[in-house]
């Protein structure tokens, strides 16, 4: 176990995670409609605290999560100890995580592949993706758009951003993007109660296209990219961008009627 690498996300958020992201209702909802009901489980890499295992178990069945930080996966199982859930905490890699079992839904969201900040590693989690989708199964990557944070910039490079979080709480963050090198990176000030905890992460801006060449080099092809969990195309302008892929072999599952009506899948990559 110790020679899993972890950059210390955890020790610095753990305690106030939930209240930056509360659970999410539309990205669970969407995430077991990806689902193809077949008895499998599914696998979510950096399943931080479990605020997408832990409500998605209850709607798509059994949830392996892997994460690389014990101070999240403490909080998840003590989650898990009060409100058993069919979730199983595994401290791993996820970028060299393999297991014999195979999942109709892997899915990497809120920019976690954002978070390893070389390209190599992040076509190594797509690799962890591919080889434990099942036949008929999905992946889904969310990752922050490199355009909107740009825009959210207005042509700075620093910048300050405070976001309320409750009536009691607020989150002040310092954003310093380094174009050259494609980081972003946020220095936090958590604001709670009178007191104060203080947080830093650094992302690597990942474009669309990016993760689609990672997911064709692992034999993945895309089918489909949204803007939001409420399955709106991807314009270019969205804080995040969605990237639904399937095995590129022609063992996918077709995408169920409802989803294929409210949102046009973006093919022209």
């Amino acid at each position: 176990m110790s020679d899993i690498q972890d950059v210390g996300y955890g020790r610095q958020f753990a305690d106030f995670y939930d209240r930056i992201f509360p659970p999410g209702d539309d990205t669970v909802k969407w995430l077991a409609g990806l689902h193809p009901g077949d008895g499998t489980a599914s696998l979510e890499l950096g399943v931080g605290t479990g605020r997408i295992a832990l409500p998605l178990a209850d709607l798509a069945g059994e949830v392996i999560g892997v994460d690389s930080s014990p101070e999240m996966l403490e909080v998840l199982r003590g989650v898990l100890a009060r409100e058993p859930r069919p979730v199983t905490a595994v401290h791993g890699d996820i970028r060299t995580y393999r297991s014999e079992r195979k999942h109709g839904l892997v899915f990497c969201v809120c920019g976690t592949l954002s978070m390893l900040l070389d390209p190599a590693e992040q076509q190594q989690v797509l690799e962890t993706c591919a080889q434990a989708l099942a036949p008929g199964g999905a992946v889904a990557v969310e990752t922050h758009n490199p355009a909107f944070v740009d825009a959210m910039h207005e042509g700075r490079l620093r910048d300050t951003f405070l976001i309320p979080c409750g009536e009691d709480a607020a989150l002040q963050s310092y954003s310093l993007i380094v174009p050259a090198q494609k980081l972003w990176h946020m220095s936090h000030i958590w604001h709670e109660g009178g007191g104060t905890r203080l947080a830093s992460e650094s992302s690597r801006l990942t474009t669309p296209e990016e993760i689609d060449a990672y997911a064709e080099r692992a034999g993945l092809r895309l089918e489909a990219r949204y803007g939001d969990w409420q399955g709106s195309p991807f314009t270019g302008v969205e804080p995040m961008t969605i990237c639904v892929y399937r095995s590129a072999d022609g063992s996918a599952a077709p995408v169920p009627e409802e989803r294929a009506a409210s949102a046009a899948p973006d093919r022209e990559r």
